[in-house]
């Protein structure tokens, strides 16, 4: 078990009609000039923007916009906003939206400070000692990044996606309606709930498997968003369980699942390289990921594998063969994948097969030049990355 520190600062304001007290939220903690960043889709077409940029004109706190965000945030729009901030002395930013637009709000909360390039702080050549206060009214609820303290922008110089980790950026408040969620495509709401949960799966499968309640509360939550999936495919406006996966999509990725254990994370990081040269929907890119990845690494704990199996995807416990118990519960998972929409490989995802060339420039890139490892469970050379690619090819 690992000793651990656990933040979660964001003050979260769920609930019907929720984005109604956001102009004294953003008042409670000292904006006065704010940044509104957003899509341009869903939150213009629904009128949520509009009654947000009322609420705050309405409440006297004055206010810019940039809009624009796309999937896979992109490194030049930040930093438009960056200067869009010192030129209008923006002090507190808040995003309408998903993932996307709260990670490009805190990329730009990280550069208007700074006198050199936003970029250093997600090559690791800088950190951060201070950056603008941001918020978030959620509409898409997936990447979890409205409680956490992580972002990952698009350098559209050579398709390099980088994520950073810092906790200045945890938002200080999050808004949180479940019916502005019911609009939500299939596709959209399926690999937002595929997302969080590899959020929590990235804790989940470690070498510390000693922290029990841990352990049995991100069982819990990866049951839990199962069963809200499919109740949501079937009924978009199914308030209940879309407010499950509204606070899921927090709740696994604030930090909670991974006290006392270590973090894993190579599946994201494969899906990054995936998702910088394709540019596919990042819940989709994991599932097409995970499969290959976990079957390359299960004999590194066999046991957390077959507890996966057991208790999460409802496998029957084969206690003379523990490896064909586990290689069932992987199996499951890919099943579960198939019945709400997502892919289970490459091919499935992008429609081609990948060649050994793009494998190769995959691997260069997370492996940033063959200088980096990644993964705790396996830690992954780039001779492993090659092979779990090879293996998710389809």
């Amino acid at each position: 078990m690992k000793d651990f520190n656990y933040y979660a600062p964001t003050e979260v304001v769920f609930g019907k009609k929720s984005e109604e007290q956001v102009a004294a939220l953003v008042k409670k903690y000292g904006g006065t000039k704010v940044l509104v960043h957003y899509g341009g889709k869903s939150a213009v077409k629904s009128g949520l923007l509009d009654k947000v940029c009322n609420l705050l004109k309405a409440g006297g706190v004055d206010y810019v916009s940039l809009g624009g965000v796309v999937p896979n945030p992109r490194l030049s729009l930040a930093q438009q906003g960056i200067d869009l901030c010192r030129k209008e002395g923006v002090d507190f930013i808040l995003a309408v939206g998903g993932g996307s637009v709260i990670d490009s709000s805190k990329c730009i909360g990280y550069g208007v400070p700074y006198e050199g390039n936003v970029w250093d702080f997600y090559l690791g050549k800088a950190t951060p000692t201070k950056m603008l206060p941001i918020a978030c009214v959620l509409t898409i609820p997936a990447a979890g990044s409205e409680m956490s303290e992580s972002s990952v922008i698009t350098n559209e110089d050579g398709d390099v996606k980088l994520g950073y980790s810092n906790n200045l950026s945890r938002p200080k408040f999050a808004i949180m309606n479940p019916c502005r969620t019911f609009t939500l495509p299939p596709y959209q709401t399926a690999a937002g709930v595929t997302d969080m949960m590899m959020h929590t799966m990235e804790r989940y499968f470690t070498k510390d498997d000693d922290m029990d309640l841990t352990t049995d509360i991100a069982e819990a939550m990866l049951r839990s968003m199962k069963d809200a999936i499919f109740a949501v495919l079937k009924n978009p406006e199914d308030y209940r369980y879309r407010a499950q996966i509204m606070w899921g999509g927090s709740l696994m990725h604030n930090g909670l699942t991974g006290c006392g254990v270590s973090d894993d994370w190579a599946t994201h990081q494969l899906e990054h390289e995936l998702s910088g040269m394709f540019d596919v929907t990042h819940g989709a890119g994991l599932a097409a990921v995970w499969p290959s990845w976990a079957r390359y690494v299960m004999h590194e704990n066999l046991s957390r594998f077959v507890r996966f199996a057991v208790n999460v995807m409802d496998v029957p416990n084969d206690f003379t063969n523990p490896e064909a118990t586990a290689l069932k519960g992987i199996e499951a998972m890919e099943r579960f994948y198939h019945a709400i929409g997502m892919p289970i490989n490459i091919k499935e995802l992008i429609g081609k097969e990948i060649s050994d060339e793009e494998i190769k420039e995959m691997v260069r890139k997370c492996s940033r030049n063959y200088q980096r490892t990644c993964g705790c469970l396996k830690v992954l050379q780039a001779a492993d990355m090659e092979t779990i690619y090879k293996m998710a090819r389809g």
